[in-house]
């Protein structure tokens, strides 16, 4: 077992993360993380280095590579898990929402890889700051299966003056359907009998999104 820097070989990734964690290939980030060059280097060439790919996969899919085992795959889940929630932490501290984009930009690159469809709100203070992103859903966004009132429940405990709803589109396609465009409706008039503002609809998909207050659906 190594104990100190000075015992780590200069040729090796261990040693490279200690100089500049900056200059480290996929492989030799995956090596350090699952122990074994070989192994590393035909994991990264099953995901053929697409990093969308890899954040895509399941544990089931991780162990489908020889030399991967159960624990080895549960960490190399928990990578981008741990990714996403870092970006999230920096980009709502203090972020201020000017426009559907900023909004947008907080959330995509997480829920454009996501397998089934999420509801998630975005509160937002007295001067469009973010306070908080939470999920209230998952399953098919329509009128039918959704509880208004769950949208709004964070919303309320935390004093928002405003949201933004956002839900994705597995497909890939974020093009509003009916039912996105009646669930629209049907949050904003709650939002105004509560008192809070919903501010527009995001529907996040493969590389793309759509304002559903830009196109003019659900909004008068």
């Amino acid at each position: 077992m190594i104990h100190k820097i000075s015992e780590i070989a200069i040729d090796t990734p261990m040693y490279r993360v200690y100089k500049d964690p900056f200059s480290l290939s996929l492989t030799d980030m995956f090596e350090i993380i699952i122990g074994k060059r070989e192994i590393a280097e035909s994991f990264v060439n099953w995901f053929k280095s697409d990093l969308m790919l890899f954040q895509r996969a399941s544990i089931t899919d991780f162990m489908n590579v020889p030399g991967i085992g159960l624990a080895t795959a549960a960490r190399l889940k928990t990578i981008p898990v741990l990714a996403n929630r870092l970006v999230l932490a920096t980009n709502t501290d203090k972020t201020i929402i000017q426009s559907p984009a900023d909004a947008a930009a907080l959330v995509q690159y997480e829920m454009s890889t996501l397998e089934q469809e999420v509801l998630r709100v975005l509160l937002l203070d007295t001067r469009s700051h973010v306070l908080d992103i939470v999920e209230v859903y998952r399953g098919s966004v329509n009128t039918t299966q959704i509880r208004v009132g769950e949208v709004f429940k964070d919303a309320i405990r935390r004093n928002a003056f405003s949201i933004i709803i956002i839900h994705n589109h597995p497909s890939g396609d974020p093009t509003p359907s009916p039912d996105d465009v009646a669930v629209t409706r049907a949050f904003i008039q709650a939002g105004k009998l509560l008192d809070v503002e919903v501010l527009d609809h995001l529907v996040i998909g493969q590389g793309r999104w759509v304002s559903l207050k830009e196109r003019g659906l659900g909004f008068s």
